[in-house]
């Protein structure tokens, strides 16, 4: 099997790749694959990843997934967006282990029972809490974006923007007041134009 495949409905952490992809330049397949229905349970599916979650990609032949690992093999692969020394690679991954760490649960949390669920079925107490715990996290990225514009020092945007500031995709609508670092970051990663296309993507409408 030939080309890039990637697995999972755009609004989805498959927005992640999809970004990947048109920040590299890259052809590739979006198989639009989601849990409703069963779609992640399929035979056909569980070759891609057994574990039945999206999103997953089949590189020519090669399958992997959880997005933010996609992310960091695609930018190795294509020599692109990875930073060159070993020390600026190294801080590549420790931003995108700190960020599944710190907020995709947490603004998953968040988002559910803020926004997402109809008012009757919202948790007041775990939006709260979910917000709460976001808010150390914040405090620190906001710290280190003072004294430079994206987070691997000595380098433009990388990996580790992209890979953070698409975890962070909701904080888009959200007010962020006195988090002044992080908001200018957000903002201009997520008008990047390859952003913008997987905003399109995502959203089905023009970003």
């Amino acid at each position: 099997m030939s080309g890039l495949r990637i697995y999972g409905y755009a609004a989805s952490r498959a927005v992640r790749n999809l970004w990947m992809c048109e920040e590299l330049g890259l052809s590739y397949e979006h198989v639009p694959v989601a849990p409703a229905g069963g779609g992640t349970r399929t035979a056909e599916f569980l070759k891609v990843n057994p574990a039945g979650h999206i999103p997953a990609i089949d590189d020519g032949g090669f399958k992997l997934s959880e997005s933010l690992a996609i992310n960091l093999y695609l930018a190795r692969k294509h020599g692109k967006l990875m930073p060159a020394s070993l020390e600026g690679e190294a801080r590549a991954l420790q931003w995108s282990f700190w960020v599944a760490s710190e907020f995709d649960l947490q603004i998953v949390q968040w988002f559910t029972h803020a926004v997402l669920l109809p008012m009757e079925q919202r948790n007041v107490a775990v939006a709260l809490q979910a917000r709460e715990a976001m808010e150390w996290p914040l405090t620190v990225l906001d710290r280190e974006l003072a004294s430079r514009e994206y987070l691997v020092p000595g380098e433009g945007f990388t990996v580790a923007d992209l890979n953070v500031a698409s975890v962070l995709y909701r904080l888009l609508f959200v007010d962020l007041t006195g988090k002044p670092n992080v908001e200018r970051w957000l903002k201009a990663c997520w008008q990047r134009p390859a952003a913008r296309k997987a905003r399109e993507l995502r959203e089905g409408k023009p970003a």
